[in-house]
């Protein structure tokens, strides 16, 4: 198979890219294009958590932190488990990669990153503050609050809601997330009003989930300025991860991609 080693050129937001008058925020929802991973993996894998060789996996993150003009080690990542926590990310703590769904930070010269394959990747940007987060938001997450409480530690660290910005990126599509009917229930019993994210599947019991919508509608209820990209991983193949297709073609691995945003360091030397 043909290693493809071009550099990472990944899809944008106009919202986000529009945040920061001075160009000072730079942000990218890369795809599996432009890595050296192989097999079902093949491309940008960036997940450390896969089987994927794991020198490929390094060198994939290599080029996302080149990408940004920054070394391997300003990459920050964590352990990701489908949780609301938050992880402010420091220039002291930046190697470090505790359970948590989220990353914040006010420093320069970090590159936030969040890991999905079907999930939503969330990137948020206060300019004004100087302060930006990424969130990995699938259902549970969601769910248990990953989005709002991303929010409170931007505001922690000085955001306001009504200057956040806030990008969905690539993730699955309602045509092609099929839930039983304990998650529907689950959700449901929560809220009867939820109905509105599911649609009949043809399968008795079961439902498509508008992961997306239900994603777009608590970042607004929380009082940000939030939009989406249509992309959908499991729909196309060539251009995204998708974990839903691995499981559908009984596959034993999947790539995960990153989506990643960072604040440029100043003008006049480095942040740290």
């Amino acid at each position: 198979m043909t290693v493809d080693r071009r550099a990472p050129n990944p899809v944008r937001s106009a919202l986000l890219d529009g945040a920061s008058s001075d160009n000072r925020i730079s942000h990218g929802f890369f795809s599996r294009a432009g890595g050296v991973s192989e097999g079902f993996y093949r491309g940008l894998n960036v997940g450390l958590g896969s089987k994927d060789n794991r020198a490929h996996v390094e060198e994939n993150r290599a080029r996302v932190s080149g990408w940004f003009d920054l070394d391997p080690d300003r990459l920050v990542t964590v352990h990701q488990v489908h949780s609301p926590r938050v992880h402010i990310a420091t220039a002291e703590n930046r190697a470090e990669r505790p359970q948590a769904d989220a990353l914040v930070t006010k420093t320069p010269g970090l590159v936030l990153g969040v890991l999905t394959a079907d999930c939503g990747p969330v990137l948020f940007a206060d300019p004004d503050a100087g302060v930006i987060g990424a969130a990995h938001a699938g259902w549970r997450g969601a769910f248990d609050g990953v989005l709002e409480s991303t929010v409170i530690a931007m505001e922690n660290l000085g955001a306001k809601p009504d200057r956040i910005v806030a990008v969905l990126g690539p993730s699955i599509s309602q045509p092609n997330y099929e839930v039983g009917p304990e998650f529907v229930d689950r959700f449901l019993n929560h809220d009867p009003a939820h109905d509105i994210y599911f649609q009949p599947s043809g399968k008795p019991g079961h439902a498509l989930f508008d992961l997306r919508q239900f994603t777009l509608d608590r970042l607004r209820a929380a009082g940000l300025n939030a939009t989406m990209l249509e992309d959908c991983t499991y729909a196309d193949e060539a251009a995204w991860y998708s974990y839903r297709r691995a499981t559908h073609r009984n596959e034993p691995d999947y790539g995960r991609q990153i989506s990643a945003i960072a604040i440029k360091e100043d003008a006049h030397g480095p942040a740290f």
